[in-house]
């Protein structure tokens, strides 16, 4: 299994995806041409992400490692980034069975009604893998670090069901929730700061979303423009002016990437979501005949968000907040130096937008505060993230006596994970009662708000 295992990491997301997806579309009762065709333009089209991703990374890394530079950073865990977070998740024990465990127990949820999500994002098991691997390492169990892994999954699908109608109304996606362990745990700082910023006078009037920007703004307000004012602005920060000529190109050069990026991102996405749509409605269909009356949201990545405008402002706007924010609390006991991983803040974001309506300012305030906070968690993990990494064969290029990574390493959830690990197996029996009555509770908010929606629907007509 662990070779298996080792053989799907070598092929990476962009391989086993599709693989993954036609083989799932055809047991749901897809026809095989149609699957496989499905099947290869989701991987076409998460190609097709990672490439403006990678741009993205590329292009904001040399401004951020010398904004870093330029305030003389001194924060010895390095970030890896999710590839190698997922790599090192797979090449664990638990990675090696995470798949077929995970769609066992997710089925199990959805036969007993403590999830309406149905996960079809296969590949991102790897972060249910990893955190359970996280567990194994400190309890020294396979068997404990599977059970971390489940209550993970258990508690990624209870945020998912709540947050999915605000997902499905804001995107335009029906019946689809986020069952990402990237975007899903941000949920639950993102509700009660909304309402929290609704109280407070001037920041509850301030329309703050591309739709409102654009209005004001005109032809300067459009995403592209948005984009190119985001660049120059981190290039500026970034480069300074100390070598005029060099770091003018930087700069105009950064500006068009940022736009270039506004621009097609979202084209990317389009082609994603043209694989994914007819295997979420074969899928939907499938659990429709088994389970007549009771209604279903298909788990997808929250890649197909990750386009979305006012997802990749908030993204860019936090680059070189995120860089601050960890020089800030530095003296407060912050050790990680976020730096591959600013790239894959649209995933972190993800969920929050939405569930603060596109307010871009809401959401970068929420992002950063989230940010903040996980890089505490990020660097209290880091000693057991590398041990992790080591047992798994990961190649540490960087030379760094500790790892981490802002995807995982720095998610709430993980540090939960890890802290039940660490206060024995008493306290993952207890966190596992706790995250099957999450999902009770959830499954009581939801049937509650199908009422008052089946109400509503019934006053209108």
């Amino acid at each position: 299994m662990e070779a298996f295992s080792s053989y799907i990491t070598d092929l990476g997301a962009a391989v086993v995806l599709p693989v993954l997806i036609t083989l799932f579309a055809i047991a749901i009762g897809q026809k095989p041409g149609r699957a496989l065709r499905s099947g290869i333009l989701i991987g076409v089209g998460f190609i097709g992400v990672n490439l403006v991703i990678g741009l993205l990374g590329s292009s904001i890394g040399p401004a951020a490692t010398e904004l870093a530079n330029r305030l003389s950073v001194d924060l010895d865990v390095v970030d890896v980034g999710w590839p190698s977070s997922a790599a090192i998740a797979f090449g664990s024990k638990v990675g090696a069975v995470i798949i077929p465990f995970c769609l066992a127990l997710n089925v199990v949820l959805l036969l007993t009604g403590l999830t309406r999500t149905f996960d079809i994002d296969l590949w991102n098991y790897w972060h249910f893998a990893l955190g359970g691997a996280l567990v194994a390492v400190v309890m020294d169990s396979f068997w404990w670090g599977l059970l971390g892994a489940a209550i993970a999954m258990i508690v990624t699908l209870a945020l998912a069901d709540l947050s999915a109608p605000m997902i499905q109304k804001y995107f335009g996606f029906p019946d689809i929730s986020f069952p990402h362990m990237t975007s899903a745990p941000y949920a639950l700082l993102a509700l009660p700061l909304n309402r929290l910023m609704d109280k407070i006078p001037g920041l509850n009037r301030l329309e703050a979303d591309p739709a409102a920007i654009q209005r004001r703004f005109g032809l300067f307000g459009e995403t592209m423009f948005l984009g190119l004012g985001i660049g120059l602005v981190i290039g500026v920060a970034g480069f300074g002016f100390d070598d005029p000529r060099a770091d003018s190109i930087a700069i105009l050069t950064l500006g068009i990437t940022v736009a270039a990026v506004m621009v097609i991102l979202p084209r990317m996405v389009a082609i994603l979501m043209e694989g994914l749509v007819p295997v979420s409605e074969s899928a939907r269909t499938f659990m429709q005949k088994r389970f007549p009356g009771r209604r279903y949201y298909i788990g997808l990545d929250s890649a197909i968000a990750a386009g979305q405008p006012a997802v990749v402002a908030t993204s860019l706007i936090l680059v070189p907040v995120t860089l601050l924010v960890a020089i800030a609390l530095a003296p407060l006991g912050n050790r990680v130096l976020p730096l591959v991983d600013l790239a894959t803040i649209p995933f972190i974001v993800a969920v929050m937008v939405p569930l603060f309506g596109g307010n871009i300012i809401r959401s970068v305030v929420g992002g950063a505060i989230a940010i903040g906070g996980g890089l505490f968690i990020a660097t209290a993990i880091s000693g057991t993230f590398t041990a992790v990494a080591l047992a798994s064969g990961f190649d540490n290029a960087s030379g760094a006596s500790r790892i981490s990574s802002l995807v995982d390493g720095a998610n709430p959830l993980t540090g939960l994970l890890v802290g039940m690990g660490e206060l024995g197996p008493a306290a993952a029996v207890v966190l596992l009662l706790a995250s099957l009555a999450f999902a009770f509770v959830v499954r009581r908010i939801v049937a509650r708000r199908d009422v008052a929606a089946e109400e509503t629907a019934g006053a209108s007509a």
